[in-house]
């Protein structure tokens, strides 16, 4: 159970700034978390190859997120948040990309390329919002309010910052949990080749709104990376 010192007074988990002393716990949640959706399941059919894989994968985003955007978490580290702040056009990739993907992914490097791609087109342009890369909580603490927790403390920071909020949700499921948490579909979904569809999803800022408890996110809710 989480203790009554890390709890909010609506019950949810307090949300804190993860360090870099976080980095692989936090890429091996995440890891965990995002085993078994379908863009995983098709980024790395084998699931043995993609425990081995998905902790350096992840590594490299949590890293990203940290030099360049908001990395939140709560004080039992059972959630991560990866908020990337995003101007006109969409982020440019952390630096050394290429070469890190390659060494974490081969021999799949080709689908995580082509699943970049994807999303990369697929980003909207024109207008600042914060981008969150990853939503992830780990398999034992679903359920519990964590995902609120990580979306609501943004959230006010964006609604007072009058700025809006872009995702992919990885599965129909993850749509309607964020549909709850007042984001609206963006343009068709993403079509993965011969595989899943991932729907890109829009939040505008809400001048004036009380979070609360409802709409707990009940299972890791966001994208595979990105």
């Amino acid at each position: 159970m989480t203790s009554a010192s890390h709890v909010q007074p609506g019950g949810l988990p307090h949300v804190v700034p993860a360090d870099l002393a976080d980095v692989e716990v936090l890429a091996q949640l995440i890891a965990d978390a995002f085993g078994d959706l379908p863009p995983s399941r098709w980024l790395v059919p084998d699931p043995e190859a993609r425990r081995e894989i998905f902790p350096g994968y992840f590594r490299i985003y949590v890293e990203h997120a940290m030099a360049e955007g908001v990395v939140d978490t709560t004080p039992s580290r059972a959630g991560v948040a990866l908020w990337l702040p995003t101007g006109l056009h969409p982020p440019a990739p952390s630096p050394g990309y290429d070469a890190r993907l390659l060494a974490a992914t081969s021999p799949h490097t080709g689908r995580f390329r082509v699943f970049d791609a994807a999303l990369e087109r697929h980003h909207p342009t024109g207008t600042p919002h914060h981008h969150l890369t990853i939503l992830a909580v780990h398999p034992g603490r679903q359920g519990q309010g964590t995902g609120t927790a990580l979306l609501h403390a943004h959230h006010a920071a964006l609604d007072k910052a009058g700025l809006p909020a872009y995702l992919e949700a990885a599965s129909p499921r993850t749509r309607r949990l964020y549909l709850a948490h007042g984001y609206t579909d963006h343009g068709l979904p993403i079509h993965l080749a011969r595989g899943p569809l991932m729907h890109p999803m829009w939040r505008n800022p809400q001048a004036g709104r009380t979070p609360t408890s409802r709409g707990h996110i009940r299972q890791e809710a966001g994208t595979a990376g990105g």
